[in-house]
């Protein structure tokens, strides 16, 4: 009886499950027109920018960072660093350096930060990282 009176509730509840006769010509959606304008902005740069900007490694060499990509390779100062910010939650997540003076590789090099077991967390290598830039952009400001 108990069941009897749960699949009652569940055939009021969803209509379309007990039997509806709905036509699906009365149901369809719409079509959406397609929007070129904002197709058009998504250039193939754009999303090779989005996609294929990381550099190839980044080593940490103390008071510089080694930058290598494509068979160049520049040595960078900490304190030649103007900002450091992290992006966790994009997969891989990225480290993306903005520098003060142009390099080989632009005036920004983005790198793939150090995988972590624990995803969307702060990783301590980069606020490591951070804090030493911080520093070093004290001594030279």
């Amino acid at each position: 009886m108990k069941l009897h009176r749960t699949l009652a509730l569940l055939a009021a509840a969803f209509p379309a499950v007990a039997g509806d006769t709905a036509t699906p010509a009365t149901t369809q959606a719409k079509p959406v027109k397609a929007n070129y304008e904002l197709a058009a902005r998504w250039t193939a740069t754009k999303v090779g920018k989005l996609v294929f900007d990381l550099v190839d490694e980044v080593w940490d060499n103390g008071d510089t960072l080694v930058v290598k990509n494509r068979g160049q390779e520049q040595r960078i100062a900490l304190s030649d660093i103007k900002n450091v910010s992290y992006s966790p939650f994009i997969n891989p997540p990225r480290v993306t350096l903005s520098l003060r003076r142009p390099t080989v590789f632009g005036d920004q090099i983005t790198f793939s930060a150090p995988v972590r077991l624990v995803p969307f967390s702060t990783s301590p290598v980069i606020n490591d990282l951070i804090e030493r830039v911080d520093r070093a952009r004290g001594k030279h400001d």
